[in-house]
């Protein structure tokens, strides 16, 4: 996700937004990997944070050296917390990936707390769409899908941008009925979503705001933030 910041910046856009419309009572969360370190979590709590995603890989060769510290004391302040991995589909399988990110956090459990696991789908390094056409591109994200779902018994949310499903895997409608969608979209107001959901799980609508990382918003209440944490 840092990536997508990284991008933006190069091409001299606006890297924040304000609060998006239509905030005021839905939970707020964020999104952290290495870049934020070492978090104070209670004073994230404070400002609102009710929920967090935490990077945990990358490929197949990267592991966040904070992330178990990230993952543990988000729990301890009583955030509502889950794991991502940074798709790299230039460098190696779904199936592989799976197995590395579940290997090293990318979990779940039926407890309340542990949200159900994340893919961060988006431009990598400049490629936009890791060199894979559209047709191996939904194959891969099908491979990682299911393997995950084997390892832990949840479907991994998606994070990406409609522009980017659209580009790199033709607007695809075969996993919006299994898969939540945590939509990228750094404005004030969420556009268009990809195809074949209804709604979005979860908006990132800024990468800098009150809490550390990106800022998201969960699309309902706080008793349905915690069913979709339970399953």
């Amino acid at each position: 996700m840092a990536v997508a910041a990284v991008a933006l910046a190069l091409a001299g856009g606006a890297l924040a937004a304000p609060g998006p419309a239509g905030a005021s009572a839905k939970p707020k969360g964020h999104d952290v990997s290495s870049h934020q370190g070492a978090v104070n979590w209670v004073r994230a709590k404070a400002n609102g944070a009710r929920f967090v995603y935490v990077k945990a890989t990358e490929g197949t060769h990267y592991k966040n050296p904070y992330f178990a510290r990230q993952f543990r004391d988000a729990r301890k302040a009583g955030i509502l917390h889950g794991t991502y991995h940074f798709a790299r589909a230039d460098k190696s399988s779904g199936t592989r990936q799976a197995a590395y990110f579940t290997a090293n956090g990318g979990t779940w459990k039926r407890d309340g707390w542990t949200l159900p696991p994340a893919v961060d789908l988006e431009a990598a390094y400049g490629s936009r769409c890791h060199g894979l056409s559209k047709a191996r591109m939904r194959a891969w994200i099908r491979a990682f899908s299911e393997e995950t779902r084997r390892r832990t018994g949840r479907y991994p949310a998606i994070y990406t941008s409609t522009r980017w499903w659209k580009s790199c895997t033709g607007n695809s409608r075969a996993f919006a009925a299994r898969h939540p969608l945590w939509l990228a979209d750094w404005s004030r107001s969420a556009g268009p979503l990809p195809a074949g959901w209804g709604t979005r799980t979860i908006w990132q609508y800024a990468n800098k705001g009150k809490l550390p990382g990106d800022q998201n918003l969960f699309n309902g209440s706080m008793a349905q933030l915690r069913r979709y944490a339970r399953g």
